[in-house]
């Protein structure tokens, strides 16, 4: 993480900057207040750690002025202090600090309340850059965002069955509750490629022809690139890579003839082997213009024989387990292209 340190005692500020270094943080360091506010004005910071008494401003007034600006991103603040009295501890919570750490501090506590720092301002890095981007999706076809929602509670009851296997807890996969809230938050992001594809293809009403489907599997991508590029500017967001591995790899198949790379078994990434059958279930139970919807029955007909060459059958069998739960939300949530279809009739 990006991290700036307001101290203005020498030996502490050194500690401060070598422990954080020693955790592969990025450092900047000021002497006092008004220059850590510069800092974190100009630069790209999410954590500030500031001790409370300063030459020029104090650690209290620098939350107050940081939490007053117009910052486009959130500041994690940590206050470095001696005080414990709860008075103090008020003070610092009304000025906008969001924790304390005691003087003269532990690394490995430390280490612990970045943590917390890292999974607050990732949260919102990650919900702002996938509302924003789902919603771009969304915008360019009227059937996308009913597809995106069953989607990720297909992907939610997957991923959740394959924590449950205890084969699927450990390594390689390590399938936990982390993952299983990172592939919900991602799966949405799945046709994110699909904003660079042009209308005419995208939104043809009847099936495509060879050229033409040759541009539509462009769409992984253009999505891979697009998640490349804000893993350039946000590096430390893991879910970026989830979502990137989501969006170029959820039309591989698991004998290796899927695109755009012709991958086959573990080398194609768990959470797009997860949205692999979750999207072509959607797909399968969804009307559109050149096709009526199949029921459950026909499409789980459809993913059992898929097992070992299209999908992971480890997947399948999560699927198989589950199946009752992904019938409901099918069902719940039924395509708005039925009613846009009834009514264009």
């Amino acid at each position: 993480m990006n991290i700036v340190i307001a101290e203005d005692d020498p030996i502490a500020q050194e500690l401060l900057r070598e422990s954080l270094l020693a955790d592969g943080h990025h450092v900047e360091v000021a002497d006092n207040g008004e220059e850590a506010l510069e800092l974190i004005e100009r630069g790209q910071a999410r954590v500030l750690i500031s001790d409370w008494e300063m030459p020029r401003m104090t650690g209290p007034e620098l939350c107050r002025r940081i939490r007053a600006s117009a910052l486009s991103r959130y500041v994690f603040i940590i206050l470095l202090t001696g005080r414990n009295a709860r008075a103090d501890l008020v003070e610092g919570l009304r000025a906008g600090a969001d924790d304390f750490l005691t003087k003269p501090f532990d690394p490995l506590e430390l280490s612990v309340r970045l943590g917390v720092a890292e999974r607050i301002t990732s949260l919102e890095t990650r919900d702002l850059m996938i509302f924003g981007m789902a919603k771009l999706a969304e915008s360019r076809d009227r059937d996308t965002g009913a597809h995106l929602e069953r989607v990720r509670l297909y992907c939610h009851i997957l991923a959740e069955h394959l924590a449950s296997q205890e084969r699927f807890a450990g390594a390689p996969f390590n399938v936990d509750r982390e993952f299983v809230r990172l592939i919900f938050a991602t799966s949405p992001l799945h046709d994110i490629g699909k904003v660079g594809i042009p209308d005419a293809i995208l939104l043809k009403s009847d099936r495509l022809m060879p050229a033409e489907f040759e541009v539509m599997k462009s769409h992984t991508l253009i999505g891979a690139q697009t998640l490349d590029a804000a893993l350039r500017e946000f590096p430390e967001a893991k879910f970026l890579h989830m979502a990137r591995d989501i969006a170029l790899g959820h039309h591989e198949k698991w004998d290796g003839s899927g695109y755009p790379r012709g991958l086959s078994g573990d080398a194609i990434p768990l959470s797009a082997r997860i949205v692999a059958v979750a999207d072509v279930y959607d797909a399968l139970r969804s009307a559109r213009v050149y096709k009526e919807s199949q029921t459950h029955a026909k499409a789980r007909e459809t993913i059992v024989a898929g097992s070992g060459r299209h999908f992971d059958p480890d997947i399948v069998g999560a699927f198989l387990a589950t199946e009752e739960r992904i019938e409901a939300i099918a069902n719940r949530l039924a395509d708005a292209a039925e009613e846009t279809l009834r009514l264009a009739a």
